[in-house]
């Protein structure tokens, strides 16, 4: 199909707010500084300036330029940076940090909200102008970018469409820093190199105090972060500086921030007896097949097209024949030299293909580097780096975990390769939780076998530290700065430094007065004294590290099979106990059964009983009925479905003798139905209720969801465990025998048999609440049952005699009730203050919604406050004794019903809390409690006098402003702080300038000492000119033995 059908089709758009979406995917501030980094080390660049500019009229107060010597970018390559996710460093071979064409872009408006770039390559100069500020102010949802060129000798535009040329330029003026041509000119100019880049980026994003993120104020030598303390935070995510100085585990590329050369290091040589294990795997599979899945495809393209251009060859050699002309023939060679060329390309696509599909099945290759941190032991754990570049720092994995002080102290180093680990696109993370998790796995793995090798807990730890000047018992503290610890960790850890000409790194002997030596940044290998490498055409001498290897304790074939029969015999015991089952067909079962369970009064049941017990034994069971529900009087009256509370039955009250005994026989008797003891349940059998008490509701969708998940996790788990065990088998031999797997039956049941536990709450609306006497009321009884099917079969045989007295005497007095029935009555006790009764206590509510039926009227009653674990609202019945009013009932809303049961005496009275009672109390405490509360906190100038509240009743209270009583409380806190932060600010940098001063005097005064010395030596070698003094020490010790021979 033509391209040109394409044209009426809709096209996705990048919307301006994308940028600031976009910009979001870096938390780590300083991840969004290095992916400007980045850019100028894939770039080749061997030197790249970070530094600001002051300009009060931007917002931050400054700019932050980013220039570097690298390649630079011709107009045709800067137009790929405004195309997101474009990207031509993308290759699996690649070693290039940039893989997904975004980091410029994310990173510059993370860290502010326009950047302007300027490129020199060949005979091109190229602007590139990317401006939120500009879309905003010009309302606009497309991203625009302009992107003028001029000529680097004429410096002349480039540009074929002058009115192009004009506005982007008219743009550019309005809304930079730079207001005409000179000064972007000058811009350009800063590139010194033949090619480079500039990247400034300006109107920086501001903190809640409208203070930059980035502080460069404090120290003019470094980037610190805003607001970061500095107890109890690693140096890196503190200063850039630090940070910049470990980016890559094999740096070359020299940065410079605001103009003094970082320190870069390589971890391997700064750390005290380093050790290197290799490690392979099977386990880093997922980008490796993502990389075999791509070249399948592109082989299978290009095959395509390979087999498409030879028929057309073919089809032509067939068309020309014989025909020899010239015309033909150059045809027919051009057809072969495409389908040649095609045939070409798809079997070396092939090729790769098969070579990327072999490479699947063989294992990945790691090298771990172990060393301790004798400069600074609380910088400790792994450094994670993906093609050079720092991805996670100082992750704790193995015994580091465990917070002892074996492994403290231990940095561990690794470098991932793209086609093992993939990271995230902010460069902090790996796409791959699993794999990742498996790779620091086996570092602390590796991580002990070091600790093992190094000797360290052998030789006693605290001892080993005491040589190194740790003396304090923090772990935290800093070494001892005494002369003789510094020289004893600059002995053991010899001084790496990168030569500024060549870049290459060098290892200097050591020397005793090199000790705290500061080194230019301008440092080059003439400045040697290892006469071998004192010279840039000397070869780097590469680190020659000791390595070790992991020994596992193998387990004997015997051990290993045994252990395995062991597990399956336990999974087997379980399912056994979790499928027997008991049938009890007699009084004779019964008495077979343990005597706690035997003692219980229980009736024969029936096979069919057995299998429905069988069947329940993973739902909850019905709490047990009271005993005057025991005994069946009278016959079967179906109950209406009503919706019961949450509430939880109260245990059901004990019946008098003499009751018991006036009780009337029952006319029929049902046979009661035992379900036999079910041995996964861990709470004592009880009383088993009759069976429409029996049937219980299955668990809910989302409980029976969760248990489903929780099943699946633990099988992943399991998997997951297998898979590893397999790999350390593969791994300690080839000849021993494959482990056998497991069941999932066993463990699918042994989970199953984990969840029965929690068994989950039937649902509401199901059960049916039975209606009982005015004794039992008094008492606070409630039994819910289960609603039993319109089928004849499943009607109940047996129900209480006096439940059916109280349905007779209720249907009496039916005609009585139908004024409170009627929904118009009963939509009148909308709003009504009541109290319910929730485990025992009393919430205060309102009535939102009211429901009639033919029985009952029930309220919905929201709370004005519960804890946490209880529903925001609840259905109640109008008559229970779970719920009363707040005040005395209305003649509108006080019913015929209620009216005659106040008159009769026996039955509940619905309580007048406007007597003094306990609920009156506990209000009365409870506001006099708030406006307690409310004078403490109370802010000052608040729109409400303090004086006030001392008369506030309860609904005033309820009506009182809290959010805006707490904004201004909030605020009145918050400026209290910042003033306490101000004069701390103002005493730590009185502090800080004094502590410089005494630097520099102390400085002037070393100066002058070294000065004196210099010329006590001079002296020396006038009087006495054999006198050879090198070092300070020779000079001491030769002035304290004149000394001495002068007494």
């Amino acid at each position: 199909m033509a391209f040109s059908n394409y044209k009426s089709l809709n096209r996705a758009q990048l919307t301006f707010e994308y940028l600031h979406t976009n910009s979001t995917t870096h938390e780590f501030l300083f991840g969004a500084l290095a992916e400007l980094v980045d850019n100028s080390r894939d770039a080749s660049a061997t030197r790249i300036d970070i530094y600001t500019e002051k300009k009060p009229e931007l917002r931050g107060g400054y700019m932050l330029c980013f220039l570097d010597d690298g390649i630079g970018m011709d107009p045709n390559e800067a137009t790929h940076v405004i195309q997101f996710g474009k990207s031509s460093k993308r290759s699996p071979e690649s070693t290039q940090i940039g893989q997904y064409g975004n980091g410029l872009k994310s990173g510059s408006m993370r860290i502010g909200k326009d950047f302007i770039l300027f490129t020199k390559k060949g005979s091109t100069l190229t602007c590139l102008f990317l401006s939120r500020t500009f879309h905003e102010e010009e309302g606009l949802d497309e991203v625009i970018v302009p992107l003028p060129t001029w000529d680097l000798n004429t410096k002349k535009p480039m540009n074929s469409d002058p009115e192009k040329y004009a506005i982007e330029t008219e743009l550019i003026f309005k809304y930079s820093p730079f207001k005409n041509e000179q000064q972007l000119m000058e811009q350009f100019n800063k590139i010194e190199s033949s090619s480079g880049t500039l990247v400034i980026i300006y109107n920086l994003k501001l903190m809640d105090n409208r203070e930059p993120e980035l502080d460069v104020e404090t120290d003019h030598q470094d980037i610190l972060m805003a607001g970061m303390p500095f107890e109890g935070v690693k140096p890196e995510r503190r200063s850039f500086r630090a940070y910049a100085a470990v980016l890559y585990i094999d740096p070359r590329m020299r940065i410079f921030i605001q103009g003094h050369k970082v320190r870069t290091k390589r971890l391997s040589c700064c750390l005290y007896k380093p050790r290197v294990y290799k490690y392979s795997s099977n386990r880093f599979k997922t980008r490796a097949e993502q990389e075999v899945k791509k070249a399948d495809h592109m082989a299978k393209i290009a095959e395509e097209k390979a087999r498409e251009a030879e028929s057309k060859r073919l089809a032509l050699e067939a068309k020309v024949g014989d025909d020899i002309s010239k015309e033909s023939r150059i045809i027919l060679r051009k057809a072969q030299d495409t389908a040649m060329m095609l045939r070409r390309d798809a079997d070396m696509k092939k090729k790769i293909q098969e070579t990327k599909q072999k490479a699947l099945k063989e294992p990945k290759e790691l090298a771990f580097i172990f060393g301790v941190n004798i400069e600074q032991r609380d910088l400790d754990g792994m450094f994670v780096y993906n093609c050079s570049r720092l991805i996670k720092m100082y992750e704790k994995t193995g015994p580091q975990l465990e917070g002892g002080m074996a492994c403290g102290g231990v940095v561990g180093v690794v470098d991932v390769p793209y086609l093992v680990l993939e990271p995230t696109h902010n460069k902090q993370d790996f796409a791959d939780a699993k794999e990742y998790r498996h790779l620091l796995k086996s570092m602390g793995e590796h991580l002990a076998q070091y600790w093992k090798d190094s000797n360290i807990a052998q030789k006693g730890i605290v001892k080993f530290w005491d040589e190194f000047g740790y003396l304090s018992a923090s772990w935290s503290a800093p070494p001892s700065s005494e002369q003789r610890y510094r020289r004893r960790r600059a002995m053991e850890i010899p001084l790496t430094i990168q030569c500024d000409k060549c870049l290459k790194w060098r290892t200097l002997p050591f020397q005793m007065d090199a000790v705290d030596r500061r080194y230019p940044d301008s440092w080059v290998c003439l400045m040697n004294p290892d006469s071998n490498q004192d010279r840039c055409d000397a070869s780097e001498q590469k680190a020659n590290l000791p390595c070790g290897v992991l020994k596992k304790d193998k387990q004997t074939a015997e051990v290993k099979q045994k252990e395995l029969s062991e597990k399956i015999k336990q999974q087997q015991e379980k399912l056994e106990a979790l499928q027997k089952t008991t049938t009890i067909k007699s009084a004779a079962d019964i008495k077979k059964l343990p005597l706690e369970v035997s003692m219980r009064p229980t009736t024969a049941s029936s096979p069919q009983a057995t299998r429905s017990s069988e069947r329940s034994i993973t739902r909850p069971r019905s709490p047990p009925l009271p005993p005057h529900l025991k005994n069946p009087t009278a016959p079967l009256t179906r109950a209406t479905p009503q919706r019961p509370t949450r509430t939880p039955a109260p245990p059901p009250p004990k019946v008098e003798p003499a009751r018991a005994r006036a009780a009337p026989k029952p006319t029929a008797k049902a046979p009661a139905k035992t379900p036999p003891p079910s041995r996964s349940s861990r709470t004592p059998a009880k009383p088993l209720p009759t069976k429409p008490a029996l049937a219980t509701k299955p668990a809910p969708g989302s409980q029976r969801k969760r248990i489903i998940e929780q099943e699946d996790s633990e099988e992943e788990d399991e998997e997951e465990e297998e898979e590893e065990e397999e790999e350390e088998e593969e791994e300690e031999s080839e000849d021993e025998k494959p482990q056998i797997k497991k069941s999932k039956i066993v463990a699918a049941a042994g989970n199953r048999g984990k969840a029965v536990e929690k068994a989950p709450p039937p649902k509401r609306g199901k059960l049916a609440e039975v209606v009982k006497p005015p004794q039992s009321e008094k008492k606070g009884v409630t039994t819910p049952t289960r609603h039993p099917s319109t089928t004849p079969s499943s009607v109940p045989k047996d129900i209480p005699a006096q439940q059916h007295e109280a349905k007779a005497k209720a249907s009496e007095k039916a005609p009585e009730q139908d004024p409170e029935k009627d929904p118009k009555n009963a939509q009148k006790d909308k709003g009504l203050l009541v109290e319910v009764r929730v485990n025992k206590e009393w919430y205060t509510g309102k009535v939102i919604a009211v429901e009639t039926n033919k029985e009952s009227v029930r309220w919905k009653v929201k709370f004005d406050y519960v804890p946490i674990s209880t529903p925001k609202d609840r259905w109640v019945f109008k008559s229970s004794d779970e719920v009363r009013l707040m005040r005395p009932p209305s003649p509108i809303s006080q019913t015929p019903d209620t009216q005659q049961e106040t008159e009769k005496g026996p039955a509940p009275m619905e309580p007048d809390t406007t007597q003094p009672g306990t609920s009156r109390e506990v209000t009365d405490s409870l506001v006099t409690m708030m406006r307690t509360m409310l004078r403490y906190f109370f802010p000052p100038d608040f729109q409400i006098p303090k004086d006030d509240v001392n008369s506030m009743t309860a609904l005033e209270l309820v009506a009182f402003p809290m959010k805006e009583y707490f904004q201004q409380y909030e605020l009145g806190l918050q400026s209290l702080c910042n003033s306490y932060q101000s004069r701390a600010d103002a005493r730590a940098k009185a502090v800080e300038e004094k502590s410089s001063n005494a630097e520099i005097k102390l400085k002037e005064a070393d100066e002058k000492l070294q000065k004196l010395r210099t010329n006590i030596v001079a002296l020396l070698q006038k009087v006495q000119e054999d006198i050879d003094i090198n070092t300070d020490d020779e000079l001491d010790a030769y002035i304290e033995d004149l000394l001495t021979k002068g007494d």
